[in-house]
């Protein structure tokens, strides 16, 4: 199985944030955490029931983050699949929820209606024909039959798209399968969560910078530790690129490297996934900690602001 495992990216207010992707988009919320490498600063992640690879959205928020800018070598918009015929349903509720969106398009055969987070974070919705089939999981904030079905894909802003198509196609699986101007259209096997990644060459735009709104990385599925060194092995012969060591992100394991045009790609593991922790029924309940940071929880605990009103 080839396509994203989940995106990462960066948010100002912890609880607006989280008010907004579980209550507004009526997202699950899957896992709560910290960033590993700064757990004074949550980690929160956003999927379907079970928080399956291709349907996670990942924030790192940190309170007063500057804004970031959108620009060449960024992650240009993440959108998500729903059905088809829940366009109409998400449109009027984006109104009503007083959600900034634009004007339903076609892009591909394939109708499109773009939105921002509270941050800023370029988001669209991706009307897919038959989606309604899929198993949609719901709260009460959003009916089952209109939910986020997990991700469609992501738009790529770059300079150039010739070498980040070579690893896209080399090493992760992906075929080009159109173009519509300046977009070239890259997808996985299967018409599966997270399968389409779009390079928007644009050359000379000025480049991006990262901050709240902004996408951190890119995360690509390997179903399990081999298939990841299979296609470290490629980046480093094919394509002279050096992943990092691997590391232990409990629920899956990663490594990280810069593609060609600028973005921070990561390939995860599928396993061991979400429920390693804690049972699928209480998923996101309770602050969830490395083993090398449970002798911290207290002191962590103190300084992460408390979601618990807005869990209520």
């Amino acid at each position: 199985m080839s396509g994203l495992h989940h995106v990462t990216a960066i948010a100002g207010d912890p609880i607006r944030n989280f008010r907004f992707y579980t209550r507004d988009l009526g997202l699950r919320f899957v896992k709560k955490t910290v960033n590993f490498d700064d757990p004074g600063t949550y980690h929160f992640y956003y999927g379907d029931e079970t928080g399956r690879p291709g349907t996670i959205l990942t924030f790192f928020p940190w309170a007063g983050a500057p804004s970031g800018r959108r620009g060449v070598g960024e992650t240009h918009q993440t959108a998500f699949r729903v059905p088809q015929r829940s366009l109409g349903y998400w449109t009027q509720r984006f109104t009503e929820k007083g959600i900034a969106y634009e004007a339903l398009e076609k892009r591909f055969g394939e109708s499109v209606l773009p939105f921002t987070d509270p941050d800023g974070m370029a988001l669209a919705l991706v009307g897919i024909p038959g989606a309604e089939n899929e198993p949609g999981w719901s709260n009460g904030e959003v009916p089952a039959e209109h939910a986020i079905r997990g991700f469609h894909g992501v738009t790529l802003l770059l300079d150039s798209a010739a070498k980040t198509a070579a690893v896209l196609t080399d090493v992760f699986g992906f075929k080009e399968v159109g173009r519509e101007g300046s977009v070239i259209r890259f997808k996985a096997a299967g018409d599966v969560e997270g399968s389409v990644v779009d390079i928007y060459e644009a050359k000379g735009f000025l480049r991006g910078h990262q901050g709240g709104g902004s996408v951190h990385h890119i995360a690509f599925r390997a179903v399990d530790d081999a298939e990841q060194g299979k296609m470290a092995t490629r980046l480093v012969s094919n394509h002279g690129l050096h992943p990092t060591e691997q590391r232990d992100r409990n629920y899956f394991r990663s490594i990280y490297f810069r593609e060609p045009g600028g973005v921070l790609f990561e390939i995860a593991t599928d396993i061991p996934g979400f429920a390693v922790d804690e049972p699928v029924a209480t998923l996101g309940r309770d602050l969830k900690l490395p083993s090398f940071l449970e002798q911290h929880r207290k002191q962590i605990e103190d300084v992460l602001p408390s979601l618990e009103e807005t869990v209520a």
